[in-house]
């Protein structure tokens, strides 16, 4: 496994990505040991650090053999990378919900098939929940706290990942529906699977997965 170049992703998944590795005989602690950096080696091994959505980029495009992330960036942008392994950790939900006092009406404009406006960080995931059901949107992509669009009467409802529901909670909003379920998953980049496959594969292999 001497020799890739690996993408980390940033954020809620940081750790068990690293843990991951290591696991599977890779020396990730390297990149615990300077957080400022975005380039980190190690027994041959080079680690990459960057936002959740630019891995698959990174990879896709070559700039990484392999890396790891959440299974909702894969479905948002379907990256032409080859997915490995499902590593089980990093679970969340992608939900629809909407604020109690208003979630009857936004169930009935789904049912009756009314155009209703969806906030979320996840556009292309939203179009394609409410096409599956026959149903119309107005999609609004946010970059910050989405809960915030319909308690302000940004949106009627909101698309985005939870893991407890305590934001939810907290922010006086309900479920209405569980569109699909995330969790990180090891994806490598489709010309270095095929060049260096056995190297990948065991790396694939010795990871522990889901």
């Amino acid at each position: 496994m001497s020799g890739l170049r690996v993408a980390v992703p940033k954020g809620a998944i940081f750790e068990d990505a690293l843990s991951a590795l290591e696991g599977a005989g890779l020396p990730a602690s390297v990149v615990r040991e300077d957080g400022r950096r975005l380039v980190h080696r190690g027994g041959g091994t080079e680690f990459i650090v960057s936002r959740p959505s630019d891995v698959p980029v990174f990879v896709e495009y070559g700039a990484a053999d392999v890396g790891i992330v959440g299974k909702d960036v894969l479905e948002e942008h379907k990256f032409n990378v080859v997915e490995l392994r499902d590593l089980g950790t990093g679970r969340c939900r992608m939900i629809l919900a909407a604020p109690e006092s208003k979630a009857e009406d936004v169930r009935r404009a789904i049912r009756h098939a009314e155009v209703v406006r969806v906030a979320t960080k996840f556009p292309d995931t939203a179009r394609r929940y409410f096409e599956r059901m026959g149903r119309q949107a107005e999609v609004i992509e946010l970059h910050g706290s989405i809960e915030l669009a319909p308690l302000v009467g940004l949106a009627e409802c909101i698309v985005d990942l939870t893991a407890t529901g305590t934001t939810l909670r907290e922010n006086h909003l309900v479920v209405l529906d569980e569109i699909s379920t995330s969790t990180a998953r090891l994806i490598s980049n489709r010309g270095a699977y095929r060049l260096r496959h056995r190297e990948i594969s065991a790396l694939a292999d010795a990871i522990e997965g889901g």
